[in-house]
């Protein structure tokens, strides 16, 4: 297989490796499957770009075993090219830091240019905390069997380029040899997996990218920003943790029928045993560099009193070290803090007590071991050490912990009001808990919550899935008692629709002993989620509602004064489209950033961004620069979600630049964006033209999704149907208890759909009406000083453009005219006059003559992958109406929304369109 990219330009070298990897992969088809196989591609890709409607004929007419054999050819390119582009972006980044400096040298910059004061930089570093929060949703289709094989022929690529640098232009011949292998090897590894995983399974995929980041992109990174603050003037203690990591893996129990107590806790036990490797790892570092003898150096008394005290009660520190190291007490003291955390792994395994002095309960403990050491080089000429490579090993255990990452947990607003429905009846108070109003409930649970009575006791009754709810609690309890505090910090209260749903949850943790008002004591935070647009729009009035609450604001203040919000993204795109939504989300940061600070509280905001743009995603650094002033002063949380995590997190180097310019972004907002970037009349006049322009967009995007057929076109149109055949998520795809309709279709497979026949619905629908309506009032320029001047506006339309781009009305018809009934076309009709004029008004607003027109690398990339994609799409298309003929489809949306399907239960046409699905969200580097 060879590409169709030109052979010079700026991007000559990567098209190279493309073409290069496209000929092994054509070899590997001819070697593995024969000859014909080659042949057929080539004939499609001919056809396709010649002849479009004889390609599609051709594929409609292709056997199943054959089409399974093309789709996963096809397939096998996006994945090659996609890695290849990821290992060039990664080149392109190493020297444009040897030339520039990274982002942080380019923030560090900006600020000494802006001449803010040292002290503003201290205290804006001491509240520096990013937390990349990574998640389980469903939208990353490759299997991890194929992900590490792609992994190492980056690698190859990369070692080859390394050794060309070398020792110049070296014989490919033994690379060659090595991608071939890798090749053979994925075409014989089955990119479908048998059955749907467990959390377990989920949170060990996330741990494969944690431990990576623990081992290299993360110390870089904190390492760097260490010197960064330090060449401002400002030295920062290594325990500091302006980076950390979190994980719904395991707590997200919201519509997740299989995250248990006892999955919790197996979540964290399975993230201890990584962390607790990862950190022996670190020590064995440490053993093998600070290697000082107290012969030619002194040692503090109190490192040598706790090395001491160490070797006395550890004995599995073998009597060999105690002699060899007996004059390094470095390396000793090392080797009594692995003996403590093999001794810490061996406590949590069997579930025994905690013995002080021999292992560890939490990260503090072990950060007091390695400050002793670090105090002590510092004070014995092993200054350099002690900011170096000690340093360095204390940020990183500070960032990670002994758990890896922070587990948030999750569960839906209603699921605690009926444990207490429960509990109010079983004391005989409340005989009709469900029909208070929220008023009500709110001064009764406020109340609840300034009195000392238990509302409950071992012998209340309660219904299965109310002791499951409320048997959380007292897993968040015992976790924190046997892990540590920092393993679980907040509590998500989904669909917040009222302060009474926040107070709810605060009362089943006041009965599980986790916070109690007169003493002071909260173990954990609560964090309402505002998720459709109507709580956004309320979202200051309800903070503030809650924060004037005594007993609430009391637990505020047990936690630091820190309340945490989160926003969603995906739904109240679902909801609302994406004008509508994304203005929303704009406005609800400015009302909770003003609240909280009339009440004294720092606010930080969790964003709970989807991986595409239809789901809240697209670049995260634009993202923070484009948030309103003030509203994030150096805390912040963002969901790093499906495939997004894979392509951040797969190769180190991009690791470390993702994480840097998140970092760097945050730095440069808390200091620089702390007050409005243009006059108070110019953002009043670009307020009022976004309230036009989403106004209309609302209602252009509600006339769609409220239209009763729209429905049965979805269904029909897309291929949502095969999204629980994937077994790519734990998470049913709908909602329980909502129908056949789209109302309960969560938000990951409402994008699925749209994006795997390229209608990407939510990505643009609605902009254009909107657009086009702020014109018709005369605003034409208004939106031109927007663009030119207003962060969010331009990030916003960026994003649009992206997605316009993406979408090909051309293929999404081939989906319509085969599998859509003839009455429902008119959906489709509306789509296209939508898209129509989004696209006009948005080349209006950037004076531009096509899409994309200020990206030709990127403009260039998706056209040639649209001559790979083209055949799948038609090859699907021709699937899905046999799938569907022969009742299949009947059968999978039947079990789709939460049943686990048994291994091999899917048909070969099945396995067919699944390979197709797999191809797409390749090409289109998204699934959902």
């Amino acid at each position: 297989m060879t590409d169709q990219y030109d052979h010079d330009g700026p991007d000559a070298a990567l098209r190279a490796d493309i073409r290069r990897l496209g000929t092994l992969l054509g070899q590997t088809l001819a070697r593995q499957e024969g000859p014909p196989l080659l042949d057929l591609v080539e004939e499609v890709r001919a056809l396709v770009r010649s002849d479009p409607p004889a390609a599609a004929t051709r594929l409609t007419g292709m056997d199943v075993t054959t089409g399974t054999k093309l789709a996963r050819a096809f397939s096998t390119y996006f994945h090659l090219a996609n890695i290849t582009e990821q290992v060039h972006r990664a080149r392109d980044l190493r020297r444009r830091r040897a030339t520039h400096g990274g982002w942080l040298d380019q923030a560090a910059k900006m600020i000494a240019e802006r001449g803010v004061p040292a002290d503003e930089i201290a205290a804006a570093a001491r509240r520096l905390a990013v937390r990349p929060v990574f998640t389980a949703h469903p939208t990353e289709a490759a299997r991890r069997s194929i992900l590490s094989k792609l992994r190492a022929i980056a690698d190859e690529l990369d070692a080859e380029a390394a050794a060309a640098i070398l020792y110049g232009a070296s014989d490919e011949g033994p690379s060659n040899r090595r991608l071939a292998e890798l090749l053979d090897l994925m075409w014989q590894t089955d990119e479908l997996r048998l059955d749907r995983p467990d959390p377990t399974d989920e949170a060990r995929n996330a741990i494969y990218y944690l431990r990576d980041l623990y081992g290299d992109a993360a110390p870089r990174v904190l390492d760097d920003l260490a010197d960064t603050l330090r060449s401002l003037g400002v030295e920062t203690s290594p325990t500091a943790r302006p980076l950390t990591f979190g994980t719904w893996i395991g707590g997200d129990r919201d519509g997740n029928p299989f995250v248990t107590p006892h999955v919790t806790r197996e979540v964290l036990l399975i993230q201890h045993e990584h962390g607790l490797q990862a950190t022996e790892t670190a020590m064995e570092a440490l053993i093998n560099e600070v290697s000082v003898s107290r012969r030619l150096r002194g040692v503090s008394l109190d490192l040598s009193a706790s090395l001491a005290a160490d070797l006395d009660v550890l004995p599995e520190v073998a009597a060999r070290f105690r002699r060899v190291n007996a004059e390094e007490p470095y390396r000793l003291k090392a080797r009594c803090v692995k003996a403590k955390l093999a001794n810490t792994r061996r406590r949590l395994r069997e579930g025994t007590a905690h013995t002080p002095g021999r292992d560890y309960r939490g990260t503090a403990e072990l950060l007091a071991d390695l400050e002793l050491m670090r105090a002590s080089l510092a004070r014995n000429s092993g200054q350099l050490t002690a900011v170096g490579k000690l340093a360095s090993a204390i940020r990183t255990v500070s960032a990670f912990g002994l758990h890896l990452a922070t587990l948030d947990v999750r569960e839906h607003a209603e699921a605690h009001h009926a444990v207490l429905a429960q509990f109010y009846a079983a004391v005989g108070e409340v005989s009709d808990y469900p029909g208070l109003s929220r008023l009500e409930r709110t001064k009764l649970l406020a109340d609840e919550l300034t009195g000392r009575r238990p509302l409950s006791n071992a012998d209340t009754p309660l219904t299965e899935s109310a002791r499951k709810t409320f048997d959380v609690f007292g897993t968040i309890r015992d976790a924190q008692d046997r892990f540590g505090t920092e393993v679980i910090e907040s509590y998500i209260i989904s669909m917040t629709l009222g302060v009474d749903d926040v107070l709810a949850a605060v009362v089943l943790a006041r009965e599980a002993g986790l916070v109690d008002v007169h003493s002071g004591r909260a173990r954990i935070g609560f964090v309402p989620l505002l998720e459709t647009p109507a709580e956004l729009n309320a979202g200051g009035e309800l903070l503030d509602e809650l924060l004037s609450l005594p007993a609430y604001r009391a637990l505020v203040a047990a936690r630091g004064d820190v309340q945490e919000v989160m926003l969603g993204y995906s739904d109240s795109n679902k909801e609302a489209g994406i004008t509508t939504s994304q203005w929303a989300i704009h406005r609800a940061q400015r009302s909770l950033r003003d609240v909280a600070a009339r009440h004294g509280v720092r606010l930080r905001l969790f964003h709970g961004r989807g991986g595409t743009v239809g789901r809240g995603g697209g670049p995260t650094h634009e993202a923070i620069l484009a948030q309103p002033y003030g509203t994030l002063d150096g805390a912040i949380k963002v969901t790093e979600q499906g495939e997004v995590i894979s392509d951040k997190y797969t190769l180190p180097s991009l690791a470390r630049e993702n994480l840097e310019l998140t970092l760097a972004a945050v730095l440069q907002s808390a200091l620089l964006h702390t007050t409005p970037r243009q006059p108070a009349e110019a953002l009043e006049r670009w307020d009022a033209a976004m309230d036009v322009v989403s106004e209309s967009a609302f209602r252009s995007y509600r006339g769609l999704v409220e239209n009763p057929d729209l429905p049965a076109y979805f269904w029909a149109s897309t291929p949502t149907e095969l999204l629980g055949a994937l077994n790519i998520g734990s998470r049913p795809a709908k909602r329980p208890n909502t129908g056949a309709g789209l109302s309960g279709l969560r938000a990951i497979p409402w994008v699925f759909g749209w994006t795997q026949t390229r209608q990407i619905v939510p990505g643009w629908f609605g902009v254009g009406t909107g657009l086009a309506a702020a014109r018709a009032e005369g605003l034409s320029d208004v939106l031109a000083e927007m663009y030119r001047n207003w962060h969010f506006f331009r990030t916003f339309l960026s994003n649009v453009e992206m997605m316009l781009t993406k979408t090909d009305l051309g293929i999404a018809r081939r989906y319509v005219e085969t599998l859509v009934p003839k009455k429902l076309h008119p959906i489709f009709d509306l789509i296209c006059e939508e898209y129509d004029r989004t696209k006009q008004e948005v080349l209006a607003i950037t004076n531009s003559p096509a899409l994309l027109e200020n990206s030709p690398v990127l403009q260039r990339t998706l056209a040639v992958r649209d001559t790979y994609l083209e055949p799948l799409h038609h090859l699907q298309v021709a699937l899905l109406r046999q799938y569907r003929d022969s009742g299949a489809a009947g059968r999978a949306v039947a079990t789709a929304p939460g049943a686990r399907r048994a291994p091999g239960d899917g048909t070969a046409l099945e396995r067919a369109l699944l390979t197709t699905v797999n191809g797409i969200a390749a090409g289109m580097r998204n699934t959902g």
